[in-house]
């Protein structure tokens, strides 16, 4: 080799280590709705009850949304490429003993631990991102292909689930996680250079109070699905979740290193962006709960036409992410998440017309194009907003509040929007409660595009700085 040659670890970081990071992304992110389309099948060779199998996606979501700021603070204490690969062996293992279950409880155990370890690796995500880029530019490159790989995750999710389910087994719905694991977790340290660790002492207290209220919250809406608003788990677990919420507060807002720094949650602005993703997210999610369902069991297609039948979803998310970056920079974050929440309520509307005689091409295809329009346009101008001027010790904390936003918005929409269709819905004809379901995810949509409307403001996203240099965002 020539003293003008580069060697491979000099160049590695650079051509292969952002690659690696954004694979891994893309697998956790599409889990927790890759065996939504294997449903029936795992059912039937499990033995699971009809509300029980409501536990192998929510399993999933409860233990990664729960634990994701204690995830991302980990990350900032132990330096964020050891706690990614802990988090990718965590959740490897736990993908090879689902992928292997022979019996229910078997398999909701492994979803759990699939939870923590999506929660301990994904926070950080971003932060890694940021070591790999040479230069700004760089750095907003590998934000963009972030933006479109997380959103597309779901989606794509979808479509794997339903080639690998048809072709082989539901089991490699879980299994297919395991060589992409191995894989990353080989290379990671050698491609990617470790961050520098913050030491101090961890707030163990914010820690327990936040994922046990996380979780407890979540579970009430889930429970609201399967008993009812009245039943008296419901109730308890709404009740803790809300005080063990206020309680992490105060912890926080009293501890000397908290889990979560409460100057986050100052800006309008971030809070209003975090509501407008949790909110387009969880509707985008219980459209993907819904729909999955209305394809196999009313229109009769089977697991792999199902997931074939998201391919103009994800494509068209993919495109769009492609200029979301050009399109903040001219119209501003604000406009681009009132649009996108506007037109994600629209395509709501349009499923709200599905009955047992729709066809796919038109009661379908045309709503779910406006849908992944709407997507698009909200889930980069609502990153941005949500990381601008995030300072870079609490980069790990940021982005565990990012993606805990985005998998808590997704469980608690599929659980609100299940619970009104269970509500109003005959289980002999399975479309007969599409209607006030869509109509009431399209009502939350558009609160959401109002919300951006009244709380984002484009002056001081641009006025507080994206820094591109900061670890975890731009």
């Amino acid at each position: 080799m020539t003293a003008s040659s580069p060697s491979v670890s000099q160049v590695a970081p650079h051509r292969f280590g952002l690659w690696i990071i954004l694979a891994a992304q893309l697998m956790l992110q599409m889990d927790f709705l890759i065996v939504l389309v294997a449903l029936p099948q795992i059912q039937a060779d499990l033995g699971f009850s009809a509300a029980g199998l409501s536990w192998v996606p929510n399993a999933f979501a409860l233990a990664f949304g729960g634990l994701l700021l204690l995830g991302g603070r980990l990350g900032d204490m132990i330096g964020q490429v050891r706690a990614f690969r802990i988090g990718l062996v965590v959740f490897t293992l736990a993908s090879l003993l689902g992928g292997i279950a022979d019996n229910a409880a078997l398999l909701i155990a492994a979803r759990v631990l699939q939870g923590v370890g999506a929660a301990l690796a994904g926070p950080s995500v971003l932060a890694l991102i940021a070591v790999t880029a040479r230069d700004d530019a760089e750095r907003q490159r590998g934000l963009s292909m972030f933006i479109a790989v997380s959103a597309i995750g779901s989606s794509s999710g979808l479509l794997l689930g339903g080639v690998l389910t048809e072709l082989l087994s539901w089991r490699w719905s879980l299994l297919i996680n395991v060589p992409v694991g191995i894989a990353v977790i080989a290379v990671i340290g050698r491609l990617v250079p470790e961050t520098r660790p913050q030491r101090a002492p961890l707030d163990l207290g914010g820690a327990i109070t936040a994922t046990i209220g996380s979780v407890a919250l979540v579970y009430a809406f889930i429970s609201a699905a399967e008993a009812g608003w009245g039943s008296w788990p419901t109730g308890v677990s709404m009740a803790a979740g809300f005080a063990l919420l206020c309680a992490f507060f105060f912890i926080e807002r009293t501890h000397k290193t908290p889990l979560l720094d409460l100057s986050l949650l100052s800006s309008r602005t971030r809070l209003a962006g975090l509501g407008v993703m949790g909110l387009v997210v969880g509707m985008h999610f219980s459209v993907l709960f819904l729909l999955v369902q209305y394809l196999q069991r009313v229109l009769g297609f089977d697991a792999f036409a199902a997931g074939l039948a998201y391919i103009p979803l994800t494509l068209t998310v993919l495109v769009m992410s492609q200029f979301a970056p050009g399109l903040i920079a001219r119209f501003g974050p604000r406009s681009l998440l009132v649009t996108g929440s506007a037109l994600v309520s629209v395509s709501l509307i349009g499923f709200a017309f599905l009955d047992d005689s729709s066809r796919y091409a038109f009661g379908v295809l045309i709503p779910l194009l406006i849908h992944a329009a709407g997507i698009a346009l909200v889930f980069a101008p609502a990153t941005v907003t949500i990381m601008a001027g995030v300072p870079d010790h609490h980069a790990g904390a940021a982005s565990g509040l990012l993606q805990m936003d985005q998998q808590i918005g997704g469980a608690l929409g599929i659980a609100i929007i299940a619970s009104i269709y269970a509500l109003v819905t005959n289980p002999a004809h399975f479309a007969r409660g599409l209607p006030v379901a869509f109509i009431a995810a399209a009502v939350i949509a558009a609160l959401a595009s109002l919300l951006a409307w009244f709380g984002v403001q484009d002056a001081e996203v641009k006025t507080s700085g994206v820094k591109p240099g900061a670890a975890g965002h731009l």
